[in-house]
């Protein structure tokens, strides 16, 4: 991962982090449900954000790399490693 993608990443999650802190606190606090929940939806589009960013990280490095390789075990492994991780949010 090249360092402005990684620093993309860990500002993010640092910000995610501060917002589930946040959260904590209100629930603590007793705050209206509605507006924990429009919270809890922010932290989770922040962290699909995350994880979009590195898809695309892995898929432009990592598996470019498998693809152009001369292994095609290697090749196979990635496409079924990356089907894998979508197949998993369909589960859910």
């Amino acid at each position: 991962m090249d360092e402005s993608t990684k620093t993309a990443v860990i500002r993010r999650l640092a910000s995610a982090a501060g917002h589930i802190k946040g959260i904590e606190r209100m629930v603590q606090d007793d705050v209206y449900c509605i507006d924990i929940i429009k919270q809890i939806q922010a932290v989770q589009a922040a962290l699909n954000k995350v994880s979009t960013i590195m898809l695309d990280n892995h898929l432009r490095t990592c598996v470019t790399t498998a693809i152009q390789g001369s292994n095609p075990a290697e090749r196979e492994r990635m496409l079924e490693e990356v089907v894998s991780v979508f197949a998993m949010v369909e589960k859910r």
